[in-house]
């Protein structure tokens, strides 16, 4: 497979890593795409060791910066012929911030990073993934958007660029759940979009994970101490090895040739829209969390989704 290029963006620690030296081990050109990249360059050689596998190079990019994704597609082009599997790994998720933080290009942090930044990725690579004989785009997603189970929850598509930065609480947790609905949104009309010319484009919702410690130091003090916690007693919480056979199995068993425009669970199934939303409250909710066979369906709203679209393209190409 060294004649196959996969780029895994967030690559230098966590699910990214471990996703990249399962593919570096299965032979592919792994391109780790990261945005610090001394940091990195330690995760670089324990790919290259772990996997024996000389074909994994390390390339710069800060997702949440358009300027940054748009000379990173240049080089990547300049050095490779083509993209067979492109996977948005890399994900913002301040924990316990209090306030609004904005991108370079004056983009809520949040949704610049989740949600704009791999659409804008994806666009300026479709070319060399058409190039590909069986390209695939994979993105992680969460079980955060479970709670668009509320009727009331809903995108502030009006709120992502600043707007009401002094006028309005920021909530973390909620801003990191619509980002990633953002994305699945863009999931379906890339889908939509690229089946003409073959690209597969999906979404992997990513449950309960194993974080590392050095992940956990980098949180405040209650949310370090409540991931100690759910990793330690939820049994199902998965390994970061795990996820990266997953993420594998998605972008190259025959299972998914022609799958595209879904969402998928960590054990490979297909997750269906709801019918309807549900009443939200908390058995609800810790119900639908533990459930992978069904997701609210604001998802696919067709109107949710060709306003994500339509914002996503207008933001993305404003400054070209």
């Amino acid at each position: 497979m060294g004649n196959r290029n996969v780029i895994i963006t967030g690559a230098n620690s966590g699910i990214g890593k471990a996703a990249a030296v399962k593919f570096a081990s299965e032979g592919y050109h792994v391109i780790m795409a990261c945005r610090d990249l001394i940091k990195s360059k330690k995760a670089l050689h324990e790919v290259v060791r772990i996997s024996k596998n000389e074909f994994v190079e390390l390339m710069e990019v800060d997702v949440s910066s358009f300027g940054s994704i748009r000379k990173f597609c240049s080089e990547f082009k300049q050095n490779h012929q083509k993209l067979d599997i492109l996977i948005h790994n890399a994900g913002h998720f301040n924990h316990g911030m209090k306030t609004y933080q904005l991108s370079a290009d004056k983009i809520e942090l949040t949704f610049a990073t989740n949600t704009f930044g791999p659409f804008l990725m994806t666009e300026l690579l479709l070319d060399y993934l058409e190039k590909s004989d069986g390209p695939r785009v994979l993105s992680a997603n969460t079980t955060n958007i479970k709670h668009f189970f509320n009727p009331k929850r809903e995108i502030e598509f009006g709120n992502l660029q600043g707007e009401y930065k002094t006028s309005r609480p920021y909530n973390a947790y909620k801003m990191y759940g619509d980002s990633k609905m953002g994305l699945l949104l863009l999931t379906y009309k890339m889908a939509e979009k690229y089946k003409p010319s073959g690209v597969k484009v999906n979404s992997l919702m990513v449950p309960a994970v194993k974080v590392s410690e050095e992940t956990l130091k980098r949180l405040n003090l209650y949310y370090r101490t409540l991931g100690r916690l759910i990793q330690n007693v939820n049994p199902y919480s998965l390994s970061p090895k795990q996820m990266a056979d997953i993420y594998f199995q998605i972008c190259t068993s025959d299972r998914f040739n022609n799958t595209t425009g879904s969402l998928i669970s960590s054990d490979l199934n297909i997750i269906t829209p709801a019918q309807t939303n549900l009443p939200l409250n908390f058995y609800t909710l810790i119900s639908e969390l533990w459930n992978t066979k069904h997701m609210p369906a604001y998802a696919t709203n067709p109107e949710h989704i060709n306003k994500m679209w339509a914002l996503s393209k207008k933001v993305g190409y404003r400054n070209k």
